[in-house]
């Protein structure tokens, strides 16, 4: 059996009591957090448990499936995952080649950063469709337009767009807002469409979950040269706004 657990947003305190009760009960226990940054303790975490964890790199889940699905055959496998384990296309994958392979699944949910933009005070049904932005090289002339392009439908819908940003964790690269806004302005320098300029209102959420989490609203010529601190971050491009979100959002709003 393959048993996918969402670690939640910041460290162990935020597994639920069914997802601890299921990684107690495993033969065999995985984590992989190069999805996203993850605050907890491995050692307080395999106390908890009382049992030795495996960490999984990129390599391992996307390359070696074959091993964990082989081990589920037989074994109560349990992943651990970043928020909700089922947001990242990789897990979701899994999840597929399991049951192709005829072997017994269970999804244990939690927080992901898609409940946790709540607390900025959008309503979530507001959002369009989310996009990630790359690490792009200072010299590159390759923009990712279909990120621009989505932004810009987004708003044409009125809707906001969710963009989250890269992360590279086994070289502790975590792409910033202010490169990620950077990053877009070099894309509309070369589309030409208004769609994010320095005048654009965002707002960029850091460290969800956590005790010094920090929203912030304003454009980006505000924003785009502020320290927003430790990773990890997303930034939401805004799109027409209900006046409760006015309203809330006054609260984080930088000039």
């Amino acid at each position: 059996m393959l048993i996918l657990i969402g670690l939640g947003l910041w460290n162990e305190e935020d597994i639920t009591l069914k997802g601890l009760k299921r990684a107690k009960n495993a033969d065999v226990v995985y984590l992989e957090i190069y999805t996203s940054k993850w605050y907890g303790n491995l050692e307080r975490l395999e106390s908890i448990l009382d049992k030795k964890i495996n960490i999984v790199r990129r390599e391992g889940l996307e390359e070696k499936s074959d091993k964990i699905l082989e081990e589920a055959r037989d074994k109560k496998v349990v992943l651990f995952v970043p928020g909700d384990p089922v947001i990242a296309t990789t897990h979701a994958s899994l999840l597929i080649d399991a049951k192709n392979k005829g072997i017994e699944t269970e999804v244990i949910h939690n927080a992901s950063i898609y409940s946790a933009i709540g607390e900025t005070g959008l309503h979530i049904y507001r959002f369009g469709a989310t996009v990630t932005i790359p690490f792009l090289e200072k010299t590159s002339n390759k923009f990712p337009k279909s990120i621009y392009e989505t932004i810009r439908e987004n708003k044409r819908k009125g809707l906001h767009s969710l963009l989250l940003l890269d992360v590279i964790h086994e070289k502790n690269k975590y792409l910033t807002p202010n490169e990620g806004m950077k990053i877009l302005l070099r894309i509309e320098e070369g589309m030409k469409k208004n769609v994010f300029t320095e005048d654009t209102e965002v707002v960029v959420f850091a460290r969800a979950g956590s005790k010094n989490l920090l929203i912030v609203h304003g454009k980006v010529e505000d924003l785009i040269k502020k320290d927003f601190g430790e990773p990890p971050f997303v930034i939401i491009v805004l799109g027409k706004l209900h006046f409760t979100e006015k309203d809330y959002l006054k609260h984080y709003r930088v000039e």
